[in-house]
């Protein structure tokens, strides 16, 4: 697990925490207007590290995508929570399964074809931009990893986004994930960030 700045830190009140997806990196989110301050969190082979001090900002946000909410809600277990706001986007606490998740047989596919065609295949169809020089050894065992944890602890999401055009985790799994918290529907791909200019959008 990394952290990297993507706007700050300082001096805006306000602080947004992406716990991002898998092998896509943070280029879906270059759009997004920079009117917070915003630290991307990614490589869920190992969720040991602590994120960098918070504490100074008005307000902290939560965002976790894709392979980031099942990743987030384990990493959070046993820590102080911070967060005021928590947003789920495409993704799920069981990140594979075959009603809950991305179906087994569709993730062991897709881990045990990983090549630089199929991952350029699969960012295609999750509407992400493709990646240059991909390690494919490393993004295989971060998705060993991912299976491997299993199921994480639930977490109270605040709101929780549903793709409509989602291959990765299909929206009727995910409507079974989030059945209680009348998540949000967007005509969107898996990585549905080209649907909005700034980050209350995606916080709405």
């Amino acid at each position: 697990m990394r952290w990297r700045w993507l706007s700050g830190p300082g001096p805006a009140p306000e602080v947004v925490v992406v716990f991002g997806g898998w092998a896509a990196g943070a280029a879906p989110l270059a759009h997004l207007r920079a009117d917070r301050d915003v630290l991307f969190v990614e490589g869920w082979d190992d969720l040991g590290a602590d994120l960098p001090p918070l504490a100074g900002y008005g307000r902290r946000s939560l965002v976790a995508w894709s392979f980031g909410v099942a990743a987030y809600a384990h990493w959070q277990a046993g820590r102080e929570d911070i967060f005021d706001r928590r947003v789920a986007i495409c993704g799920s606490p069981v990140p594979v399964d075959r009603r809950l998740g991305i179906p087994p047989a569709i993730f062991a596919r897709t881990r045990d074809r990983l090549d630089p065609a199929t991952l350029d295949a699969f960012l295609d169809r999750a509407g992400a931009p493709r990646v240059t020089a991909p390690d494919i050894a490393a993004l295989c065992h971060e998705l060993d990893a991912v299976a491997a944890r299993g199921p994480a602890p639930a977490v109270d999401w605040d709101a929780a986004v549903i793709a409509t055009r989602d291959h990765v985790f299909p929206a009727a799994n995910l409507r079974r994930v989030f059945a209680e918290r009348a998540p949000r529907e967007i005509d969107a791909p898996h990585c549905p960030f080209g649907a909005w200019a700034g980050w209350d959008e995606v916080l709405a």
